[in-house]
This record gives structure tokens, C-alpha cells and sequence, in this order.
């Protein structure tokens, strides 16, 4: 059965409720040089953004170059490190995407993570098998809230930006697809739904999430 509509979705807190260990992991990476930002401080700055905003933004001074690679590396390789004996879907997801596909919906992961991240919980929970389009860091120049990472998903995937529905947990995230011309569903694992841009539904992980109920959003 062909479907007209793709669902893409984020990979960190969307699929996997990877925030604490990226809080971690970025606490021992700043601990080493003598900061130690506040959780609100980590709400506001970390989840959702780019490590080139983070690192910007904690730092205080403009990271790029052989220098961003090299911290992105120390930071991103403490957080696989920590995260890799405990790699988990949020709960639903899986029967929730075996859903999709037996409808033939196209699918898509689109991630502001480092590729190496993207592979690691990938293969963990076997998402080539079911996934159509990957795209990390390094796939694109822009960064949410910009929408290049949704509208490149969904060129790929040969489905039209307002037949896209997006699974997103982050205010950056939500504006990235809302400036695609796509629909949201925002998953309330890190944020609330105040905390977000309006959303088309929201969820609080996949057990609520069906085929019918992304159907029903483009009827």
C-alpha cells in the first residue's frame, strides 16, 4: 500500500531519551575546565541546539575548525561512552514504527547529533531495517531551527514538505519543521507543551501514537 504522507523523525529525546547523558557527559566535558552550568542553564542552551551553539554559547567565544572538531570529539566520545550499555527507545516506538511500514509510510531520522551518534543507537536498535533517510551533523550547513535538515529528508524521501509530519522535542526542532511547512508532533520528554512552539498533537511517548492518529492529522 502506497501512503501520500513520511514521518521524520529526531533522534535525541525523540527516539531515545538521550538528554541525561548528554547532560553528563557535557558536565564532565566543562567540569574539566572549570564551569558548571545549572540544569536550567542546560534546558535553555543544550537541549535541541547544535554542539557549535553549545560549545559558542558556554565557552563564550566563537569554536570552529580543527578546534570544533576536536572538542565535539572529546564531548560526543564521552557521551557514547556513557550511553552505549544503556541504548532504549522511548517506549512505543518500535511497534509504533512497525506500524507505519506495514502502511508503507516512508521514514526518516534527522538529527542535529554527530554521525557517529546517529550509527551507535541506529545499530543498537536496528533502524536501518526500517528507515529510509538518515541524516546527521554532517549532512548539513544549517542547523535547527533552520529547516535544511527536514526539507533535504524529505527530497529524499520524494514525499512534499506539508505531507511531512515530524516528531520533535525541542524548540529549535519544532521551528525547524514549522519553518519546513511541515506538521508537528511534539514529544513532551524534555519539554512542556508551553515550552514549545504550537504543535499539531503531542505526546508523551509512542504508546498514545498510531498510523490512524498521523493519518487523521492530514485529513
Amino acid at each position: 500500500m502506497k501512503t501520500e504522507f513520511a514521518v521524520i523523525f529526531d533522534m535525541d529525546g525523540v527516539i531515545c531519551h538521550t538528554n541525561p547523558y548528554h547532560s553528563r557527559a557535557f558536565r564532565a566535558f566543562f567540569a574539566k575546565r572549570g564551569l558548571n552550568p545549572t540544569d536550567g542553564e542546560f534546558a535553555q542552551h543544550m537541549f535541541g541546539k547544535s554542539n557549535s551553539y553549545i560549545l559558542k554559547h558556554f565557552l563564550q567565544r566563537e569554536i570552529v575548525g580543527e578546534e570544533f572538531a576536536q572538542l565535539e570529539d572529546e564531548k560526543e566520545s564521552l557521551f557514547r561512552e556513557l550511553y552505549e550499555p544503556y541504548v532504549d527507545p522511548i517506549a512505543g516506538f518500535s511497534g509504533f514504527l512497525v506500524d507505519l511500514k506495514n502502511h508503507g509510510v516512508k521514514t526518516a531520522v534527522a538529527t542535529s547529533a554527530p554521525r557517529a551518534n546517529l550509527d551507535l543507537i541506529s545499530g543498537k536498535l536496528d533502524l536501518p531495517s526500517s528507515i529510509d533517510s538518515f541524516m546527521a551533523s554532517e549532512d548539513v550547513t544549517k542547523h535547527k531551527p533552520d529547516p535544511q535538515v527536514y526539507l533535504t529528508s524529505a527530497e529524499r524521501l520524494g514525499i512534499k514538505p506539508e505531507n511531512c509530519l515530524v516528531f520533535e522535542d525541542s524548540f529549535s526542532g519544532v521551528s525547524a519543521a514549522i519553518n519546513a511547512g511541515m506538521k508537528v508532533v511534539g514529544v513532551l520528554s524534555s519539554h512542556t507543551k508551553e515550552e514549545l512552539p504550537p504543535c499539531d498533537d503531542y505526546i508523551e511517548d509512542y504508546r498514545e501514537m498510531s498510523f490512524g492518529r498521523v493519518a487523521a492529522l492530514f485529513n
